[in-house]
């Protein structure tokens, strides 16, 4: 184990190529990283390099956007088995019936979904401008949002827009428990509940702060509370205890105390598949250069929206 991040390293100069590792990858591999965030700012991030080819530590549908947005690039996922409940959970066939019944709606998909779902979709949108863009559409044009229903919810109280919601969601972020969470609260009264939209109504109503991945990092850093109790994928408390060590943070338990809250299919990568995708340049992410294409548009009318 202590000589992979040498071999890492040597490998990735050797094939010219970039490590992504999303905030939910294990510490070990973010601190071998090039780069660590959300999946859409790695995947633009990676698209902004010279690098041949790009090596995405987090799950499938994060891969396939960074080959969305490189596809001249060779996209490596360590485990090609790190899927996302999600995402899996809103199959393409399924969300093309979906959108037939809801002809005049304008479609807006949460990224985590499948390239063949952004390839329907009419805008994609990441947790931290959803709300933002859902304001600019046109009043008189109803919205269907897919795949997460409790961040759906979340953007239609923020935003005031009625959402017609797909009925998917995050098995982690649908596993913390509130009684756990009330007992913290009670134990560290001074720290300050962040949560991610991707969380249940009953806990974003005892957050004291909401926002994406990397909001909630940003607000661990500027906030003058000495303590957190976060509501979300326990790995961006590696990179919230590195920006600001003097604080303390805390993880939210699933229900009966299980430590479900770490993502399953975010963990399927490890250092030494790391290593060997970059020895056999596999698994690699192939994509048809048609759904490519689709799938590329609603990404670019969300980069020519935000603000």
């Amino acid at each position: 184990m202590a000589e992979l991040p040498a071999a890492i390293a040597a490998l990735k100069r050797e094939r010219n190529a970039v490590i992504l590792a999303h905030y939910y990858q294990d510490a070990a591999i973010q601190d071998v990283a090039d780069f660590i965030g959300d999946s859409l700012e790695l995947s633009r991030k990676a698209a902004a390099t010279d690098a041949d080819v790009i090596v995405f530590c987090g799950v499938h549908f994060m891969a396939e956007t960074a080959k969305i947005l490189s596809p001249e690039k060779t996209v490596l996922l360590p485990d090609l088995e790190a899927g996302c409940t999600l995402a899996d959970a809103c199959p393409a066939d399924g969300f093309a019936a979906f959108r037939a019944e809801h002809p005049e709606h304008i479609v807006v998909s949460y990224i985590n979904c499948s390239a063949a779902v952004k390839a329907q979709s009419d805008l994609i949108c990441t947790s931290s401008n959803a709300v933002d863009l859902v304001q600019q559409l046109p009043a008189d044009r109803p919205i269907l949002f897919a795949p997460d229903q409790n961040l759906g919810r979340w953007v239609q109280r923020q935003s005031g827009r009625e959402l017609t919601l797909w009925p998917g969601s995050c098995i982690v972020h649908e596993t913390f428990s509130e009684q756990a969470l009330l007992q913290l609260k009670l134990e560290h009264p001074q720290a300050e509940v962040l949560a991610h939209p991707e969380c249940q109504q009953h806990l974003l109503d005892l957050a004291d702060f909401i926002g994406s991945t990397s909001k909630l990092l940003h607000r661990a850093e500027a906030s003058p509370a000495p303590s957190f109790i976060v509501l979300t994928e326990p790995g961006i408390l590696h990179q919230m205890r590195k920006a600001v060590p003097d604080k303390a943070f805390y993880e939210v338990p699933g229900a009966d105390g299980c430590s479900c809250n770490a993502c399953p299919y975010m963990r399927l990568n490890t250092l030494e598949k790391l290593w060997h995708c970059l020895q056999t340049m596999q698994p690699e992410i192939v994509m048809d250069e048609g759904l490519r294409q689709r799938a590329l548009a609603p990404i670019r009318k969300m980069l020519e929206m935000s603000r």
